[in-house]
């Protein structure tokens, strides 16, 4: 596996939002080649994250104005409630899709990680928005079971036809986003369209049939209920992200073990800490305890091909120490206030 060497401070050279840090004693080695496919590869991503955004924005913003105007003339809550919803989609598409061409941006000097976190932070803003049309639909269709209003329902029927279809190919284009908060947001904003689209073709078709009124309003308020479980679920991930949660399925005691069962110079690895900057790309820092005599620039290759390899961590920063570590807290050794401080986490998520 390629390497390359780093500047004489013991830092590999920055590309982009940044690349893997060594910080120890002697000069190390990183993996450039799993690094640059891993870059390229997010690039590529990238592109077409943003190219599926803007086709699905145009969709949506087009049919909005046919699906605004029809459910106004036929009178239908449920088509009014998604056209409603197909506004607010509009402008959250619009942000999902500016973020996403910002997140492409270099590295700067007050952004030294890049624009990547702006894809999660629209993601939580989408997440809100979808809970603010849960409530507006739901205070709608409570006043209109109270009071039942006719409505024009062949119209409605074949406006929610047309919106359904539209929304089927807007879900295509955004399905397979995988990990993108962002695209993963505006995925789901179309799925809510596409209930919504259902459940007035539904209400419709009763309305037409046995002549229930009431079955507008109702199929509003299920809609509401899968637009709610989607954005509760999107704003805890994003959420997460935000407030540097660990990346989910990521094992601190799992990944100790590995380097020292793996590098031999390693005699103990503490003061752990992993975050996710996206969903696609986790941090990391972490000291190392290496033996006396210890080749430093060898062992820090070791170490960053084990987290390439082993755990998919490409950007990390590494403290090698020959003797106790130098980061005491209160008189404590850093070892054991990271071990108490692991162990208090592990006792609160539980």
């Amino acid at each position: 596996m390629a390497q390359h060497p780093t500047d004489p401070h013991g830092h590999e050279e920055r590309h982009g939002r940044g690349c893997e840090h060594g910080h120890g004693h002697g000069h190390g080695h990183g993996h450039h080649q799993p690094h640059d496919q891993g870059h390229s590869h997010r690039h590529d991503h990238g592109a077409a994250g943003a190219a599926r955004l803007g086709a699905a924005f145009w969709l949506i913003a087009g049919f909005m104005v046919v699906e605004g105007i029809g459910g106004w003339i036929s009178g239908s809550l449920a088509l009014l409630a998604d056209a409603g919803h197909m506004l607010v989609d509009t402008l959250a598409l619009g942000l999902a899709w500016g973020a996403h061409r910002l997140a492409r941006r270099p590295a700067t000097a007050t952004r030294s990680f890049g624009h990547s976190r702006l894809q999660v932070l629209a993601a939580f803003v989408n997440a809100l928005l979808l809970l603010g049309i849960v409530v507006a639909i739901v205070i709608e269709a409570a006043q209109r079971l109270q009071a039942p209003q006719p409505i024009d329902a062949r119209l409605a029927l074949w406006v929610a036809i047309g919106g359904a279809a539209v929304n089927l190919v807007a879900a295509w284009l955004l399905h397979g986003g995988g990990q993108d908060l962002n695209v993963r947001a505006a995925y789901l904003h179309v799925l809510a369209d596409l209930a919504g689209s259902a459940a007035a073709i539904v209400a419709a078709l009763l309305v037409l049939g046995p002549g229930w009124l009431a079955a507008d309003a109702w199929l509003s308020l299920v809609v509401a209920a899968l637009i709610a479980r989607g954005a509760l679920d999107l704003l805890r991930r994003s959420a997460h992200v935000l407030q540097e949660g660990a990346p989910e399925g990521f094992d601190a005691p799992a990944l100790k073990r590995r380097l020292v069962e793996t590098v031999p110079a390693v005699l103990d690895v503490h003061h752990v800490h992993a975050w996710s900057l996206t969903p696609r790309e986790t941090l990391l820092t972490l000291h190392a305890r290496i033996a006396a005599g210890s080749d430093a620039g060898a062992t820090l290759a070791a170490i960053k091909r084990v987290l390439v390899t082993d755990f998919r961590i490409e950007h990390s920063t590494v403290q090698l120490e020959p003797d106790a570590c130098v980061d005491d807290v209160h008189g404590t050794r850093c070892a054991d206030a990271a071990a108490a401080q692991e162990d208090s986490a592990s006792r609160a998520l539980r």
